[in-house]
């Protein structure tokens, strides 16, 4: 059978297009629509948030994939991934009607910096990527008597730590995955925290160049921002909806009007 997958290509002109849509979106077509399309939280502008919403989180059920293994291939999510979130940055672009100058226009901005970052990334940081790996010679041969004295006592204490967190793994080949986190949390923490130390003995970053080192956790920090500002936002509206308003009729629905 066939792997899914999603080439650069076609990656690429998905998200020009979707800019393009959004674009003549609110150049041309939102000015001739009806005033409810230009009035934040009408029914037609809330109905597309919230589309646009269940798209962006279903998109992450990529990371739920990879951190777990069950649920299908990750090539076929990671397709899923990215034509979720595409259209769902296209309805939260709807959503905002255009009035871009308010604070939930920061979210837009960070699921901007996501598709960016996300596109970049596969398009081109993907084969330092691979040349990285293919090029570590050094990381095959023994290591010397002070590199092995340093890491001693971290490789200890990751073996302590082991059992707690799953009895039947071995240090050197185990990986920390979601159901390790939901079963014990603070063992998979002080893990965590122990293979950070292993890598900065390791100089891991060092030896890459800074958009390889970093841009992964960019990439997760503004995924955290954006569901971090998604929930502020429909939980402000919601049931701080005449706070929001800011003494303006309110024209979303909402629960309370504190």
């Amino acid at each position: 059978m066939k792997r899914m997958d999603l080439g650069d290509r076609p990656l690429v002109a998905l998200v020009a297009g979707a800019a393009i849509v959004i674009a003549v979106y609110f150049v041309l077509v939102l000015p001739a629509l009806p005033p409810a399309w230009r009035t934040p939280g009408s029914a037609p502008l809330y109905v597309a948030g919230a589309a646009g919403t269940v798209l962006l989180l279903v998109s992450m059920m990529f990371v739920l994939v990879k951190r777990t293994g069950r649920g299908g291939p990750p090539p076929a999510w990671l397709a899923a991934h990215v034509v979720a979130s595409t259209i769902g940055a296209v309805l939260v672009a709807v959503h905002s009607a255009g009035l871009l100058r308010r604070a939930p226009a920061l979210l837009f901005l960070a699921l901007i910096g996501l598709v960016v970052l996300g596109v970049w990334a596969r398009v081109r940081l993907s084969r330092r990527m691979a040349a990285t790996f293919g090029t570590k010679q050094q990381s095959f041969t023994p290591a010397s008597a002070e590199t092995r004295e340093r890491f001693a006592p971290v490789i200890s204490q990751k073996r302590e730590l082991l059992p707690a967190i799953d009895p039947a793994a071995s240090e050197g080949t185990f990986s920390l995955a979601l159901a390790h986190w939901l079963r014990t949390p603070r063992a998979a923490f002080n893990y965590a925290r122990l293979v950070r130390a292993e890598n900065r003995l390791m100089g891991a970053r060092r030896s890459v160049g800074f958009g390889q080192a970093y841009w992964r956790p960019l990439h997760l920090a503004l995924a955290y921002l954006f569901v971090l500002g998604i929930v502020v936002h429909v939980m402000t509206v919601t049931f701080f909806a005449g706070y929001v308003a800011g003494g303006e009729p309110i024209t979303w629905w909402h629960v309370t009007n504190w």
